[in-house]
């Protein structure tokens, strides 16, 4: 009766070993070789057979959705991670800078996401404020710090970023974008910077005054 059972716990393991091996493979050949990147690619890339892919997603838009997700999955686990870096402007940045390496991976399979991935899908519509969120853990922290200007919507700063990234096409795009996003998020900290140095001045001459006052007492 152990046998079987252990068996079995091996198999599921594996399976599981062989989704995520596929999903990574096809995150790196959407990215670079486009939507019309042959699942026979990733397959070989992953290290899989080609019926251990379809297995696990017997179409080429299950594959293409599935990695969407995990895209999506994975800048959420991110964003919740970078909560404990030491500077908050720092992490907002680092999740700017993933949103670009998603929306490489969804310009590489825009094709095939074209009816899946729309403003009215189903897709889009448990994706989207997942993502607005995890911009939202970010941001606040950043504006909580004193770092970021506040008054600026998650939503909006995504959107940013992303509209950098649809407007190049050309090989290599993200060269161009990141240092578009660092220029943005270093932006975005000027005011910041102002009212926490006025915070700072109001703060020491209150503190002059009041060393003054129980001088004279």
């Amino acid at each position: 009766m152990g046998q079987p059972a252990e068996r079995a716990r091996k198999l599921r393991a594996d399976a599981v070993r062989n989704r995520e091996r596929v999903l990574a493979a096809a995150k790196a050949v959407f990215r670079t070789g486009g939507a019309d990147a042959s699942l026979e690619a990733v397959a070989r890339r992953a290290g899989v057979g080609i019926g251990t892919l379809y297995r696990h997603f017997p179409t080429r838009e299950a594959l293409y959705e599935a990695v969407y997700q995990h895209e999506v999955q994975q800048l959420w686990e991110l964003a919740e991670r970078l909560q404990d870096e030491a500077s908050p402007v720092e992490a907002l940045r680092r999740g700017m800078r993933a949103i670009v390496e998603f929306v490489a991976t969804k310009k590489g399979m825009s094709a095939a996401l074209a009816l899946a991935v729309t403003g009215s899908s189903e897709l889009h519509a448990r994706s989207s404020p997942r993502l607005e969120k995890a911009a939202r853990i970010l941001l606040e922290r950043a504006v909580a710090a004193g770092e970021i200007r506040s008054g600026i919507d998650p939503g909006d700063l995504m959107r940013a970023v992303v509209g950098m990234c649809l407007v190049h096409n050309q090989p290599g795009w993200q060269a161009k974008v990141l240092p578009l996003v660092d220029a943005l998020v270093d932006g975005l900290r000027v005011g910041a910077k102002q009212r926490k140095a006025v915070a700072n001045k109001r703060s020491s001459t209150r503190s002059r005054l009041l060393a003054s006052k129980h001088a004279t007492r």
